[in-house]
């Protein structure tokens, strides 16, 4: 007999694994300066460091509240809550805004047939009408 113990399965991410691809903060980040501003490499990197830490505290709330309800997939509602939950009130009116223009700019993406925007195209979409009209 062998005392030893069964090998739990531990995975190991690298750090970058755990962050959004920095080309993705880099092109929302010049969306909001103008066209001839310049972004620093460090300041990208805390950007995408800072934005990956937000987006898995609040997926971690909303995880632990799906949990709890027996449920296996987190919805935008899910999220909401989370942002509610922990503080962040004051984005969520804004947000339930956007999540229904999402919703149904999908519904009729997915309705129109032969007529494929993509998803970044209805995204960035709704940010425009959510921010500039």
């Amino acid at each position: 007999m062998s005392n030893e113990q069964p090998e739990e399965h531990v995975e190991e991410f690298k750090e970058q694994d755990r962050y959004l691809p920095i080309a993705n903060v880099a092109r929302i980040m010049k969306r909001a300066l103008p066209e001839n501003a310049k972004i620093a490499k460090d300041a990208k990197e805390c950007v995408q460091e800072c934005v990956s830490e937000f987006i898995s505290f609040i997926t971690s709330e909303s995880s632990d509240r799906c949990q709890n309800e027996k449920r296996k997939t987190i919805n935008g509602e899910d999220i909401l809550w989370a942002m509610q939950s922990l503080g962040f009130e004051n984005y969520c009116e804004t947000l339930k805004v956007y999540l229904h223009k999402y919703r149904e700019a999908t519904k009729n993406e997915r309705s129109s047939a032969g007529k494929d925007t993509g998803m970044d195209e209805t995204l960035a979409n709704l940010y425009q009408q959510q921010y500039y009209q």
